[in-house]
């Protein structure tokens, strides 16, 4: 199986790739067109990423792509629909990276109470400004919002509680009962949690529902001096709204994620946001770039393609269709040959029925297996029979549904 992987990467992760009996080509530096001209050259099966957009020409640059998966949490740099179009698989690695983007966004919470950045500039500057910055309001007793309580929300909430703040939180899936589990108070939407908080942080993955969610109906309820966090991605906020909102009043802005941003390591780039009159400190999307996250998604990767060499299952698939009942289930008992299978599935198509997935489980001793095969639409009653009376080979056959 060859393996491309066009990002950066950790080393042992290539090499325990290779000890699985892959062919590793590792080219860090592949984005655009080059990335599209290496998946053809290459004839990669499966194309592992980090931060490097994959766009529909690439994922149809060569015919034996089969499987992609994004060493990060997100996905959204990934054309999915092209991939799912084109019969590849789309995998993440969904919380790896919690602890270290929760470290971040504490960091960027303790800077702006603190104003580190600014005091540092200064006396890099050879200015001391003791007067100015020994003015700090200080965490303890503050309230913090958590907007989205995934596992980095989670995060976020527990080092909050570290700090004897009292912590607010939304999210799609959260109830009453949940979060008086998780030790924070339920708010039942995105404005409420702005309303009640000092410090607003967002932890929301990116996805058609939260997409601009974070705009000025929410923006409008955080109080004059808040503090606003965004180490999730930069979509599911409003930057223009944050941007003349934080300069009405006064606000002071984390950021990891900007719109806009290169697609390269290194570029040029001056986000209106950090440019308001209002305290602003950011960093350069690196909410996942520890190596304790970094190990932790290489060991996940690894994990996926294994699973993916071993048995076809792509563990964390993002663009599987969702669960939708079949028309139908077959249940096919037959003796283990070869050409048993063939013949009933060539019976369904025949009749144009279509397979939309089968499991075929071996029992004991490996003679007889049973075949669950879902299905488009129900097989008559004469399809049942031939499928039963058309070879020796079939024990018996139903249909469910």
């Amino acid at each position: 199986m060859k393996v491309l992987i066009a990002d950066k990467f950790q080393s042992w992760g290539g090499d325990a790739l290779s000890n699985c009996g892959c062919e590793v080509q590792h080219e860090p530096a592949l984005a655009g067109d080059t990335l599209r001209d290496a998946v053809k050259a290459s004839g990669c099966q499966i194309l592992i990423v980090r931060g490097t957009k994959v766009a529909a020409d690439a994922i149809t640059a060569g015919d034996s792509l089969g499987l992609i998966v994004r060493a990060g949490a997100g996905y959204n740099s990934i054309d999915v629909e092209a991939a799912s179009k084109h019969g590849v698989f789309v995998a993440n690695c969904p919380g790896k990276n919690a602890i270290a983007v929760a470290e971040l966004a504490f960091g960027l919470i303790l800077t702006l109470d603190r104003r580190i950045v600014e005091g540092t500039n200064d006396l890099c500057s050879g200015l001391w400004n003791k007067a100015q910055y020994a003015v700090a309001r200080g965490l303890k007793g503050r309230t913090l919002g958590v907007i989205g309580l995934g596992e980095i929300g989670k995060s976020v909430a527990r080092l909050a509680r570290s700090f004897e703040m009292k912590v607010v939180a939304w999210s799609r899936s959260l109830t009453p009962e949940t979060a008086a589990s998780l030790g924070v108070e339920f708010c039942a939407e995105p404005a409420a949690v702005a309303e009640a908080c000092d410090i607003l942080s967002i932890h929301l993955a990116l996805t058609s529902e939260t997409r601009g969610m974070i705009g000025e109906n929410v923006l409008s309820h955080l109080r004059e001096g808040s503090f606003v966090i965004n180490t999730s991605r930069a979509e599911v906020l409003d930057y223009v709204a944050l941007h003349r909102l934080a300069a009405e009043r006064q606000w002071r802005v984390g950021l990891d994620v900007y719109p806009g941003e290169p697609g390269s390591g290194k570029g040029e780039f001056a986000p209106a946001v950090m440019q308001g009159k209002y305290v602003a400190c950011g960093t350069h999307h690196i909410g996942a770039s520890t190596d304790q996250a970094q190990n932790a998604i290489a060991s996940e990767t690894v994990r996926i393609v294994e699973a993916y060499l071993r048995t076809g299952q792509v563990p964390n698939c993002v663009n599987l269709r969702e669960d939708e009942s079949p028309a139908c289930c077959l249940k096919v008992r037959h003796i283990n040959k070869p050409g048993v299978l063939a013949r009933v599935l060539n019976e369904l198509s025949q009749t144009g029925i279509n397979v939309e997935e089968m499991n075929n489980v071996l029992l004991e001793g490996d003679h007889a297996a049973c075949a669950l095969i879902h299905l488009d639409a129900k097989p008559s009653a004469e399809v049942m029979e031939r499928i039963v009376s058309g070879s020796a080979d079939v024990m018996a056959a139903s249909v469910a549904g």
